[in-house]
């Protein structure tokens, strides 16, 4: 699968620490109060050497107008809300996509699944084989397509940080 194309006003940048307050604005009117995480963690999420987060933003400009926060992970670890991105445990690793986030402007252009296959890519050159999310706010349907499935959780603490999402959150992962 190739990388689709991003409407050409728009370029895909790696994420650091400086991109936290651009990063929380887009969260805030993606997501409401539900699924708000703090600035400090974020912080502590973009510093990390594991995180491998994109944004888009508007060529020339730096305030982000859609993200993907994700990381290098271990197989089976759920991160929960608001929890920080703690380093592989293990040599296998995943892809963690952790929290995405599209401005309303960009909806419908094709923005998510660019940033997923962007990441997607990125993750096969490191030869790693298998992405993982929790999908909330009844986006099953759309990581679906994406190619991920609904896996179950076993572990007791991974079952705990599970449900930090509340009801309906799911645990999935694709095979890349």
């Amino acid at each position: 699968m190739t990388v689709s194309a991003l409407p050409s006003a728009w370029t895909v940048r790696p994420l650091d620490a400086h991109d936290v307050d651009s990063l929380l604005h887009v969260q805030t009117i993606c997501y409401g109060d539900d699924f708000l995480e703090s600035r400090a963690v974020f912080a502590q999420r973009l510093a990390c050497p594991h995180q491998c987060s994109i944004g888009v933003v508007r060529t020339g400009e730096q305030t982000l107008s859609a993200y993907l926060a994700a990381y290098w992970s271990s197989p089976g670890k759920i991160t929960p809300l608001d929890g920080a991105f703690t380093p592989p445990a293990t040599a296998t690793q995943v892809l963690y996509l952790h929290d995405m986030s599209v401005l309303p402007q960009l909806a419908g252009q094709g923005v998510a699944r660019h940033l997923v296959q962007h990441l997607f890519a990125r993750a096969r050159q490191r030869r790693l084989q298998h992405a993982a999310l929790v999908s909330v706010q009844g986006s099953q349907a759309y990581w679906e397509r994406q190619g991920f499935s609904v896996c179950p959780v076993m572990d007791e603490q991974q079952f705990m940080h599970l449900k930090t999402y509340g009801d309906g959150a799911l645990y999935m992962t694709a095979t890349l």
